[in-house]
C-alpha cells in the first residue's frame, strides 16, 4: 500500500485544482506564490512521471535535498503534494521551497525502500525524520587471516576476514566482553606485529589472560580448541562449552594435576558469572532486536535491546529528528530501515506496535541481508514482557532527557542575560589550543547546544602556518581565520544553522583582544565573544573570571549553576585539545621528515638512517655528506639537499 507523505491516507485525489487552492493558502500559514512556485516545480515532473516503483528527492533553488521518500507508484504518491489544501503545515513548507526534483526507479517497493534509506542517511534532509544518533555500533571481530586468530574491537567497514559478533549497544559492553573472553579462552588481542616480534610472554600471560601463542606457549590444535569454545559462546551455546571446562577439571583432579584444574575451576567461575550478568528472559528468541517507542509533549524516544544467543548486549536510546506531525508508527518504520542501513539485521525483530509496512520492511531487509527477517508484535508471554521492559526503558529515558532539556533551556536563557545575548544561543563554540613547547601543535573547537554537546560537530585543526612556537594568540588567531572563511564560503547566507551565536575562548585579557581583532579583520562583528579565564588562585576554588569585549569583567558565586555549566563546555574543549594534540604527537613518534622527501622510500631511508644516525642530522647534512651516504646518487642528495634547503 502506497504511503502518504505525512502517513494520512485522507490527502485528496488528482481531481482538485491547484487554482481553487490558492485562496485558502493564507488561512493554513503558507506564502502563496512560493507556494505556486513549488506546485509548478512538481507539476512539471508529473508530465513524464511513470506509475513504476522508484523514489523521488525534493530539491530547493540551490539544489539542497529537502526530503527524500518512496512510492509503488511514482506518479500516484508525487501527485498528492499538488494538493496543498490538505497537507500538514511541514509538508506544505516543504512545498512552498520545491523547485525541482530528481526520481529513479526501482524494479520493486522493496528496492525503493532500501534506496529511499541510503538516501536520507547521505542527505539528511530537513523534512525526513533523521536516525539523531549517527555513530557506527561496535562490533567484536574474530580475526582469521593468522594462524592464532585474535579477538578485538571494530566499528566501520567489515573488510577484514574473520567473523563478526555484534552489534553491542556501547564501547563498554564490547569491553567487557572482551574482558570475559581473554579470562575465559586466552586469546591474543595484540597486533599481528607485535606478535611477530615477541621474545618472551607480555603481560597478559602473566595475570592469566592470554595463552601466549606467540611464544609458543600453547600449540596451534589447542589454541584453535579456544577458538571454537569462543565462537560457541558468542553465539550463545555457552552450555556446551561449560559442559567441556566441567569434564576438562574433572580429568585434571583426577590425574592429580590440580594446579591445572584449578585454572579450569577459574575459568567455570568466570563463566558462570558472565551467564548470570548477560541473562536476560528470552527464552526461545535466540537473536534479535528490541524496539518499543515512547512518545510525549511532542518528543520520541525508541528503546533499543541487542539480543544475541539469548545473551544481553547491551541496549540504548534513541531520539529521533524532524517527528514533528509525523505519526508514531511511520517514525518507527523510517528509524528501523535508516538503523539497518549499517547493521546486519537478525532474524527476529520485535517491536511494540503493529506497523502498517512490516511486511515490507522485512523484505526488503531480507533483500539486504540474504536470510528471511521477521518483524512482528508480540501479543503475550516473554516476548511480551520483553516488550514491555523496552516499553518502561523508553518511556524512563523520554523523561530525562525531557528534564535535562528543561534544565539546560533554563541554563542559556540565564547564559543569554548575563552576557546580554539577543536570544536563546542555539550553537556554543568554544576553542582551545595545546602544543609543547611550541611542537605539534593543534587547535580544537567543541559545540554544545540547547541538547547538550554536538560531538558530531567538533572540529581539528592542524596549526599549518609559520606561527612562533608557544604563540598561543597566532595558533588561535589562525584557527579563527580558517573556521570562519569556511563559513563564510559556505554558509554565507547564514541559513544553515552552523554559524556561532557565542564564542567562549579559553584565556584572559589578552586572548579575547587577539580574537576581537581577528573577528573585526574577517567582518564578523555581530558573533559575542568572551574569554574564560583562571581567577587569582588558577581556579582552584572554581572563580574563573570571564571576560566581555569592552573590559568588562563577570565572576560567579561558587557553587552556581551556571558557572558549573560554563566550566563543563571549557573542560570539554581542553579535553578535546589534548587528545587531538596526543594523537598528532604519538603519530610524529612513529613518522620522520624522510618520509615526505620526493623519492626516498624504505630502503633509501634505512640507509640514511644508517648513515647519519638521526632524520635531523640528514636534514642538515651538506650536499657532499649527502653524495657520500651508500645507495644515495648525486641526483638523490641534490633533490634531498634542494628539499631541506630550498632555494629562493
Amino acid at each position: 500500500m502506497d504511503r502518504t507523505p505525512a502517513g494520512r491516507p485522507d490527502l485528496p485525489g488528482s481531481g482538485d485544482r491547484f487554482n481553487e487552492e490558492k485562496a485558502t493558502y493564507a488561512l493554513r500559514g503558507a506564502d502563496a506564490p512560493d507556494l505556486e512556485a513549488g506546485v509548478k516545480a512538481i507539476r512539471n515532473v508529473l508530465k513524464t512521471l511513470p506509475a513504476r516503483p522508484g523514489v523521488y528527492r525534493m530539491q530547493d533553488a540551490k539544489g539542497e535535498v529537502l526530503y527524500v521518500g518512496k512510492a509503488r507508484a511514482l506518479k500516484n504518491r508525487v501527485t498528492n503534494y499538488t494538493q496543498v489544501t490538505k497537507l500538514p503545515k511541514r509538508l506544505q513548507r516543504m512545498v512552498a521551497q520545491t523547485r525541482d526534483m530528481t526520481i529513479v526507479t526501482t524494479r520493486t517497493e522493496a528496492e525503493a525502500l532500501l534506496l529511499e534509506a541510503q538516501l536520507i542517511k547521505r542527505f539528511r534532509p530537513a523534512f525526513n525524520v533523521l536516525l539523531r544518533d549517527d555513530k557506527s555500533f561496535p562490533f567484536i571481530l574474530l580475526r582469521e587471516d593468522h594462524p592464532f586468530p585474535r579477538v578485538q574491537k571494530h566499528r566501520g567497514a567489515r573488510r577484514a576476514r574473520g567473523q563478526y559478533f555484534g552489534p553491542f549497544a556501547s564501547a563498554g559492553s564490547v569491553t567487557s566482553t572482551l574482558n570475559a573472553l581473554q579470562k575465559l579462552f586466552l586469546l591474543r588481542s595484540c597486533s599481528d606485529s607485535f606478535f611477530a616480534n615477541r621474545s618472551r610472554p607480555c603481560l597478559l600471560y602473566q595475570i592469566k589472560r592470554c595463552s601466549a601463542p606467540c611464544v609458543d606457549r600453547i600449540s596451534k590444535g589447542d589454541y584453535a580448541e579456544l577458538v571454537a569454545d569462543a565462537k560457541l559462546f558468542l553465539a550463545g551455546k555457552s552450555t556446551g562449552v561449560q559442559a567441556r571446562l566441567g569434564k576438562l577439571m574433572a580429568e585434571a583432579a583426577e590425574k592429580q594435576d590440580f594446579e591445572l584444574a584449578a585454572v579450569y575451576r577459574d575459568r567455570l567461575r568466570a563463566l558462570t558469572y558472565i551467564q548470570g550478568s548477560q541473562s536476560v528472559h528470552s527464552e526461545g528468541l535466540g537473536d534479535g532486536d528490541i524496539f518499543a517507542l515512547a512518545s510525549k509533549a511532542g518528543q520520541m524516544c525508541i528503546q533499543a535491546f541487542f539480543i544475541r544467543g539469548g545473551q544481553n548486549w547491551g541496549h540504548r536510546s534513541f531520539f529521533p529528528a524532524h517527528t514533528n506531525d509525523v505519526p508514531e508508527e511511520e517514525v518507527l518504520s523510517t528509524f528501523l530501515m535508516q538503523f539497518y542501513e549499517e547493521v546486519p539485521p537478525p532474524k527476529r525483530i520485535l517491536v511494540d506496535r503493529d506497523l502498517e509496512e512490516a511486511e515490507l520492511i522485512g523484505e526488503a531487509l531480507c533483500e539486504r541481508a540474504g536470510y528471511k527477517v521477521e518483524i512482528s508484535q508480540p501479543q503475550r508471554g516473554a516476548r511480551r514482557k520483553l516488550i514491555e521492559q523496552a516499553k518502561r526503558n523508553a518511556e524512563e529515558a523520554l523523561d530525562r532527557r525531557m528534564a535535562e532539556t528543561t534544565t539546560q533551556g533554563k541554563l542559556l536563557r540565564e547564559l543569554a542575560e548575563v552576557f546580554e545575548l539577543p536570544e536563546q544561543p542555539k550553537r556554543i563554540e568554544v576553542y582551545d589550543n595545546s602544543h609543547i613547547m611550541g611542537t605539534n601543535a593543534t587547535g580544537a573547537m567543541i559545540v554544545a547546544g540547547p541538547e547538550g554537546f554536538r560531538k558530531n560537530a567538533y572540529r581539528k585543526f592542524n596549526i599549518k602556518s609559520g606561527v612562533t612556537p608557544g604563540d598561543d594568540f597566532g595558533m588561535m588567531r589562525e584557527v579563527l581565520e580558517r573556521r570562519f572563511a569556511r563559513l563564510e564560503k559556505e554558509d554565507p547566507d547564514r541559513t544553515g544553522g552552523e554559524w556561532p551565536d557565542l564564542l567562549l575562548i579559553d584565556g584572559g585579557k589578552g586572548q579575547l583582544s587577539a580574537v576581537c581583532e581577528v573577528m573585526e579583520e574577517l567582518g564578523v562583528h555581530d558573533v559575542p565573544v568572551v574569554g574564560v579565564a583562571k581567577g587569582p588562585h588558577h581556579g582552584r576554588e572554581g572563580r574563573e573570571v570571564f571576560h566581555l569585549p569592552g573590559g568588562r569583567e563577570i565572576t560567579f558565586p561558587p557553587n552556581n549553576a551556571l558557572l558549573f555549566y560554563l566550566q563543563r563546555l571549557r573542560d570539554e574543549a581542553h579535553r578535546f585539545a589534548i587528545g587531538t594534540h596526543r594523537q598528532k604527537r604519538a603519530k610524529s613518534l612513529t613518522t620522520s621528515t624522510l618520509d615526505e622527501v620526493p623519492g626516498i622510500g624504505p630502503n633509501r631511508k634505512r640507509a640514511l638512517l644508517m648513515h647519519f644516525g638521526t632524520a635531523r642530522a640528514v636534514k642538515g647534512a651538506a650536499l657532499e655528506d649527502l653524495e657520500r651516504a651508500p645507495g644515495i646518487s648525486k641526483a638523490m642528495a641534490r633533490q634531498i639537499h634542494d628539499y631541506f634547503h630550498p632555494r629562493g
